[in-house]
């Protein structure tokens, strides 16, 4: 009999959200991939917002350990949400079209379209660059969950607490998901075949961001089956305490844990950077995870803000990693965010 890898959630949360909802509520579909020997990293996301529901978001970064990237932010038309089943099971917005298969255990993506060239060290430079190179771009990914999905605030009591107040706005509800995958890449007609891991998550909801001051989320699945994720909030001196939550699998059971070393951003780079963190499980032992970037995927929320935001808004940097843990190494992702009065710019 095939495993379980619902978590008890029903399947009927991985419908995706069919009619306009009211202003205020997202639906998204984001996956992260990492090839499987570190030779690129891929963010790709449709963002279904209340306000605009005619045309959703697409979020598409591909960027190669060499330092090219290829980086798309827009809005297209938007893609009937059933399937052939008659089931809200597909967001689509332009060329990128995600499916959900099988609940929780299978998914696709396909793209086919141009998509801005530009390189790891230009959105650096100058995070507002102006999209003039273009390339034509394809994949189509077939993704196999690989480990049952995590609800952010369900590990830890003092997740649940701190999650329950206004920092559960700065997420929304979510759930996560690590799969491995299959699938073709091909740009301007130079076309590979790849295997990687990855990360899916799964929206629906109200998120606002005002007052969010940092983070620092990290997930990856290993050959074995053993996988770890977190994600925490920076303490705050004289302020409530701020949301951190981690887990690890091991022998396919998820062991809650709580995050000791947190490798916070503090610099802006391409790649290369020490991403080590360590975990304590609520069983007492303590497991260090050795991690170092391979390419950074995007770094440009916080350089160009509208002029009504607070100036010390979070940099975000979105990051692609190699990790290891206990004889083992894998690809995984690593997102974080840092006001830039606590950065060395």
């Amino acid at each position: 009999m095939a495993q379980d890898l619902s978590g008890g959630l029903s399947a009927g949360r991985e419908h995706v959200v069919a009619e306009k909802p009211d202003d205020g509520i997202r639906d998204a579909v984001n996956v992260w991939i990492e090839e499987e020997n570190g030779l690129f990293g891929m963010r790709v996301g449709v963002e279904a917002v209340g306000a605009q529901w005619d045309r959703h978001e697409l979020w598409l970064d591909i960027a190669f350990a060499d330092g090219r990237l290829w980086s798309s932010r827009a809005a297209g038309q938007t893609h009937p949400a059933y399937g052939p089943d008659g089931q809200p099971t597909i967001r689509g917005t332009g060329s990128v079209r995600f499916e959900c298969v099988e609940p929780f255990r299978r998914w696709q993506v396909t793209f086919d379209g141009p998509v801005a060239r530009t390189s790891t060290q230009e959105i650096l430079d100058n995070p507002d660059f102006e999209e003039t190179a273009w390339s034509a771009v394809s994949f189509d990914i077939d993704m196999e969950m690989a480990a049952v999905p995590w609800e952010p605030g369900t590990i830890l009591p003092e997740a649940a607490e701190a999650l329950g107040g206004r920092q559960g706005d700065y997420m929304s509800p979510r759930y996560e998901q690590l799969f491995r995958c299959t699938g073709t890449l091909a740009i301007d007609g130079e076309e590979r075949a790849f295997r990687g891991n990855g990360l899916r998550i799964r929206r629906t909801g109200f998120r606002a961001f005002a007052g969010f001051w940092g983070h620092c989320w990290q997930s990856a699945i290993f050959p074995s089956g053993r996988a770890f994720g977190f994600n925490s909030y920076p303490p705050r001196e004289g302020e409530p305490p701020s949301y951190s939550e981690g887990w690890i699998i091991e022998n396919g059971v998820r062991i809650g844990a709580r995050p000791l070393v947190i490798p916070w951003l503090r610099r802006l780079a391409t790649g290369g950077e020490d991403v080590s963190c360590m975990l304590e499980t609520v069983d007492g032992r303590r497991i260090a995870i050795a991690g170092e970037t391979f390419v950074n995927v995007r770094s440009r929320g916080g350089h160009v803000l509208p002029p009504d935001w607070p100036k010390d808004w979070p940099i975000v940097q979105q990051s692609h990693a190699f990790y290891s843990w206990g004889g083992e190494r894998t690809t995984g992702m690593i997102e974080r965010s840092s006001k830039p009065s606590v950065m060395d710019l």
